[in-house]
């Protein structure tokens, strides 16, 4: 399955969709098929504020825990409540209900770092 190319990706198998200074940020479906299972998502309180590649939680799996990292610099607008409830969403659907934070940006230059789809899904092969 080829990622969607509307986005920018992480090394660290984040993804991040930008609309104007707000950026929603989830996990990538390689990254959810790697964990196995997900059974709990640890995100952080709205207002945190978090530095470029700084954990900003942790994904539980059956076979692991792996630390979150925000793939840019800003602070905690929304967190995907719904989680804590279905974690297992972020498996069904990594890229739409199973999203994670959305983020206000701190600096968009922030943006360049990141590759896009077909970088990330070259990078798997």
């Amino acid at each position: 399955m080829a990622s969607p190319t509307d986005r920018k990706y992480s090394p660290d198998h984040e993804w991040i969709l930008v609309d104007g200074d707000v950026a929603t940020i989830g996990i990538t479906k390689y990254a959810a098929d790697q964990l196995g299972s997900i059974v709990f998502v640890e995100l952080p309180e709205e207002g945190d504020s978090f530095s470029s590649g700084e954990a900003f939680g942790e994904v539980e799996s059956v076979k692991s825990v792996s630390e979150l990292l925000l793939p840019i610099a800003g602070e905690i607008l929304e967190i995907n409540e719904s989680l804590e409830d279905a974690p297992e969403t972020v498996n069904d659907d990594p890229y739409g209900s199973g999203w994670l934070v959305r983020v206000r940006m701190d600096d968009e230059a922030g943006l360049e770092e990141l590759i896009d789809a077909a970088a990330y899904d070259a990078s798997l092969a």
